[in-house]
């Protein structure tokens, strides 16, 4: 199975990369790690099951081809472009390349999902209703993030479209845990919304670190 990880030298990138190389369910996946500056991750430079790419979302030839034999592409950073252009290179490079699973990281508050005081003040620190970007969002895989936090433990709840979310905030760890689990089990999030986050710090009115 080929891989394609794009914004390769994030904080949940870098965890979902080291699961990927060492645990011995994913021992026969072959990565390709898209990142401006890829000498930043020079220490897999001789792993041979890693392909180093220097690439810009924003530029769709470099997308093209990072994603020219994925299986499935992950998107590790949130499109916070005025004219979301990684998300529409995105989507035009998997079809182009037929790439069929695309998981895509979007945030809490998409839908308006989030209650009470928290999601207040989240829609108001957004500085956006984020519920109309839904059709720019057009993946197999979205997944919606909590404010996240470098606790260690992997604990999370996970929640669909139509659900409120749950929680306020959750782990990078946890973020990791998601992702693998979608690259090993193909149904688990197809078509779907995922939102995910720490039930313990349900009813919080601020993040929780």
């Amino acid at each position: 199975m080929n891989v394609t990880i794009l914004a390769a030298n994030g904080q949940i990138a870098h965890l979902v990369e080291e699961r990927l190389l060492t645990e011995p369910t994913f021992k026969d996946i072959q990565l390709t790690l898209m990142l401006r500056h890829p000498e930043r991750l020079s220490k897999l430079n001789d792993n041979p099951w890693v392909t180093l790419l220097d690439g810009d979302l924003t530029n769709p030839t470099d997308v093209i081809q990072a994603t020219k034999d994925a299986d499935l592409i992950r998107s590790a950073v949130v499109d916070h472009d005025q004219t979301n252009r990684p998300t529409k290179n995105i989507i035009a490079a998997a079809k182009l390349n037929g790439v069929e699973r695309v998981v895509e990281t979007s945030l809490l508050g998409l839908y308006n999902e989030v209650p009470g005081e928290f999601g207040d003040w989240n829609r108001d620190y957004g500085g956006t209703d984020r519920s109309t970007a839904g059709g720019v969002w057009f993946n197999l895989y979205p997944l919606r993030l909590p404010w996240l936090n470098d606790r260690p433990e992997v604990n999370y709840t996970l929640t669909h479209r139509h659900d409120q979310f749950v929680g306020v905030s959750g782990s990078r760890r946890s973020i990791a845990d998601v992702v693998c689990r979608i690259i090993a089990d193909p149904s688990l999030g197809a078509n779907d919304s995922l939102g995910i986050g720490d039930p313990t710090t349900e009813g919080a009115t601020r993040p929780v670190y």
